[in-house]
């Protein structure tokens, strides 16, 4: 996240081992928000609605799925599969790119 922009995804990849046989990508959705402590005279930030999402691939990265969503990432008003597919397309992506 920068100054300019306040909001980000954290993205990390797992790749199919020995004790996980399927690809995942897990993903923080968060926004930034700046704080000052008068106590101190300092200011920090602060990663506030953050949520956790996990997607799944059984077939190398082809595809996603995302397990259960409270979320609604797309503030359509509604918590389902666009929700999911937008998070699986980001997962998939993520997943397409070699040298991060």
């Amino acid at each position: 996240m920068s100054f300019f922009n306040a909001r980000g995804v954290f993205l990390q990849l797992m790749q199919p081992g020995p004790s996980e046989p399927n690809t995942l990508v897990s993903m923080q959705l968060a926004r930034k928000e700046l704080a000052w402590d008068a106590q101190t005279s300092t200011e920090s930030e602060l990663l506030v609605d953050s949520i956790m999402v996990t997607a799944t691939s059984k077939d190398g990265g082809k595809t996603f799925t995302i397990g259960r969503l409270n979320q609604d990432v797309d503030r359509d008003g509604v918590i389902g599969d666009a929700d999911k597919a937008k998070l699986a397309a980001l997962a998939k992506a993520y997943a397409s790119i070699i040298n991060p």
